[in-house]
């Protein structure tokens, strides 16, 4: 390279100096120099003016101009950023080189990764009594072989269990469906709504319907009737104390209302009593009941908690009084309940499997209902179905169980209904001290994981509290499909056409982990909106089973990456993207090669979600990225957003 001693070369240096418009020639930067002047060969120069630094032979000058004044360092940077432009081409050129990549084995990997994301977030949201059922009912119901659930169930003979409280009628609910769906405490009065749930004995197949318990039953069905007609109001706000007490007072003929419902349905009839208290007069009055009014079903009476087989015969005996021919059981234990079921079967009519359903007909989606207590849950079901299935009242905690019901949407889609019991803090239901609660709770958070949309509801003059924020996170992190009903949309006063735009900013606001929600405004006491709840499930269902093809999914990839590139880190490097694959659906799930998964931060993972969203869709659903790096094979990393 030509090199010139300051020193020497003062004339040289003065001229520049003077034909230069700044100052000093210190100040000048020191970065290659282009001009049109083209400095003597070196070799006509005179000796003074030859570089002492050196004796090589320096190369010809730069083809633009030539380079002065620049130390070794600034050729090196010099360098450095010629590199980093080459480098930046050929990363740009590496993105989504098909033709070097196994797809078929990339497909493969991803679909693992998946599946170890999938189990790992299990492990993570554990519910509090999931293991406790997976232990208890291990194995006790394994289910025919040939066995296909085809036939709808409203198609099947229904098996209603009938009986005064405290008898074990969820207990013996548990032990024919498999599992601990109902609500068991040692306390009258726990179960209140009818609770459904499939069985089978041998061929036949049916659904066993739990009830409430049955205090005292009115000889006249007219009277009930009348007692029953209460007002629908939801709320605890406005509602006077008079009120309150009034409607604690109906409670038991509602839920004598939700068994009788049960009753009407059923082809055969559990009535059941407690071996061990014996024969009480409310048994009378439910034998009598059943006998005058229901005398054409096949009833079967069994007598629960005789869990000794010699001492159950002599328990059982008292019972002949009642007019049925007793059977002694245990349903906590098992003990004499292959017998019922004999009995059962025998009332019963074998339904044939129905032809030509493949698996995607047969699939029923599942809406669940969740939200704090009293924000309108049950009373959005009941409009829905246009019938009283659960029951309303102004006493908070009125659900308990999670009730399912089949619908069918006005399109002829069919869902599950799913409604919950209202989900308080952990610290207030702690602090309650009530068992029932909490299993009431859980029961909702179960809801929740096996429900393919979950309908939000917040009651609109409370607007979001911290508790429904807690809910939203739990359902993002769950991966479902979610709506916000804003129920009881007519109690804002003086409402405008920008109202509900005010009213959705604050939503979005506060609730951010869901802004990509759609919103539904309902006043559900008098039924106005609420079919919008279906559509807008019915609109996130099809968003969250949505697969978009490979070919496509790249190029929104490719677009995002030209438009906003991967950032560099502080050594230079940058990630690169080799392959992007949809591996999953409910939720939509996408898989990304890349060199590096932690040359990507969380804000350019957020960046490529919303680019997901703007040009692809999926309103109404989380969308998972699942990021794996491709530089070590044998240790290959996954991250997660």
């Amino acid at each position: 390279m030509a090199c010139f001693c300051s020193t020497q070369f003062l004339p040289f240096a003065k001229s520049l100096t003077l034909l230069s418009p700044i100052s000093t020639l210190s100040s000048l930067p020191l970065r290659p120099i282009r001009s049109n002047f083209s400095p003597p060969p070196v070799s006509s120069l005179p000796s003074p003016f030859l570089c002492r630094c050196t004796s090589a032979t320096s190369p010809p000058p730069h083809s633009d101009g030539f380079i002065g004044f620049l130390d070794d360092d600034e050729e090196e940077a010099a360098a450095a950023g010629e590199e980093e432009e080459e480098e930046e081409e050929e990363d740009e050129e590496e993105f989504y080189e098909d033709d070097d990549l196994d797809l078929e084995a990339l497909e493969s990997e991803a679909k693992d990764a998946v599946r170890s994301y999938s189990n790992s977030l299990s492990r993570q949201l554990t519910i509090e009594d999931e293991t406790d059922d997976l232990k208890g009912f291990k194995g006790k119901q394994k289910r025919r072989k040939g066995a296909t659930k085809t036939i709808p169930d409203h198609l099947l003979p229904k098996v209603t269990i009938v009986g005064r409280p405290n008898v074990g009628k969820s207990a013996l609910f548990n032990r024919l469906v498999g599992g601990n769906r109902a609500i068991v405490v040692d306390e009258p009065g726990v179960t209140r709504d009818r609770l459904y749930g499939r069985s089978f004995w041998g061929d036949h197949e049916f659904v066993v319907v739990d009830t409430g318990g049955v205090l005292n039953v009115s000889k006249s069905q007219a009277n009930v009737m009348e007692d029953l007609a209460i007002s629908t109001t939801i709320g605890m706000d406005g509602i006077s104390l008079l009120s309150r007490e009034a409607a604690v007072a109906r409670m038991p003929s509602m839920i004598e209302r939700q068994a009788t419902a049960a009753v009407e349905e059923a082809s055969v009839i559990i009535f059941l009593v407690d071996g061990q208290a014996g024969l009480t007069a409310a048994d009378v009055e439910i034998a009598d009941w059943l006998r005058k009014s229901y005398s054409s079903k096949y009833i079967v009476l069994a007598v629960n908690k005789c869990e000794s087989p010699r001492k159950g015969v002599m328990q059982a005996s008292e019972f002949w009084s009642l007019g049925f021919s007793p059977i002694p059981i245990s349903a906590l234990s098992g003990t004499g309940t292959g017998e019922l079921l004999d009995l059962v079967c025998s009332g019963l009519k074998k339904t044939e499997d129905v032809e030509n359903m493949d698996e995607e007909e047969n699939y029923v989606p599942s809406i669940a209902i969740v939200g704090r207590p009293n924000v309108g849950k049950s009373s959005i079901l009941n409009s829905l179905l246009g019938e009283d299935r659960t029951i309303v009242s102004p006493i908070s905690g009125t659900t308990r169980d999670a009730i399912d019901t089949e619908f069918v949407g006005p399109d002829g889609q069919k869902f599950r209904l799913i409604d919950t019991a209202g989900i308080r803090r952990r610290a207030s239901v702690a602090s309650s001290g009530s068992t029932t609660e909490a299993l009431s709770v859980n029961r909702a958070f179960r809801a929740i994981r096996r429900s393919d949309v979950v309908a939000l509801v917040i009651e609109a003059m409370a607007c979001i509290t911290e508790q429904d924020t807690r809910i939203a996170e739990r359902i993002e992190k769950e991966g479902k499909g979610c709506l916000i009903v804003v129920n009881k949309w007519d109690t804002i006063p003086n409402k405008n056409q920008q109202t509900a735009t005010y009213y959705e900013q604050d939503v979005r606001e506060k609730m951010r982990m869901l802004d990509w929600a759609p919103i539904v405004y309902s006043t559900a006491i008098t039924g106005q909106s609420v079919e919008k709840v279906i559509v807008a499930a019915s609109t996130v269902e099809k968003e969250r089973a949505r697969r978009l093809s490979t070919a496509i999914l790249n190029q929104v990839i490719r677009e995002a990456i030209a438009f906003k590139p991967p950032p560099r880190t502080r050594g230079g490097k940058r990630g690169r993207v080799y392959y992007c694959t949809q591996a999953a659906i409910r939720p939509p799930t996408f898989v990304f090669f890349v060199n590096d998964a932690k040359l990507f931060p969380e804000t350019y993972r957020r960046y490529m979600e919303k680019q997901l969203r703007s040009d692809a869709g999926f309103a109404g659903t989380p969308i998972r990225l699942l990021w794996r790096s491709r530089r070590k094979v044998e240790k290959d990393e996954v991250n997660y957003c």
